[in-house]
């Protein structure tokens, strides 16, 4: 089993979300939060799961429509490890504090 771990940004990714979700009064906000931790907990058994997206990054998609959201993270086999790097709602562009 694969080690997951959070990059500290990640914390950030899950305030701006549920920030979001309180706001515009989403039924179910912490639900959301807890199906989102628990998409990437899979990630523990299936740590290649996620679509490349280049080099060594993947994508791991969450989700759909209105409850997508797309989990950014890169795998360490050396280390059996998957470093969650970036979290953000699927119609967002890009995610919060990474590079393109």
């Amino acid at each position: 089993m694969s080690r997951v771990e959070l990059a500290p940004g990640v914390g950030d990714d899950f305030d701006r979300i549920l920030e979001h979700l309180l706001l515009h009064d989403v039924a179910q906000a912490a639900s959301r939060i807890e199906d989102i931790i628990k998409a990437i907990d899979v990630l523990e058994n299936n740590p290649l799961i996620g679509r490349p997206i280049r080099e060594d990054l993947r994508e791991l998609v969450i989700g759909r429509q209105t409850r997508g959201y797309v989990a950014l993270y890169r795998y360490v086999a050396d280390l059996d490890t998957v470093f969650v790097l970036a979290l953000r709602g699927q119609k967002e562009a890009g995610y919060a504090g990474t590079e393109p």
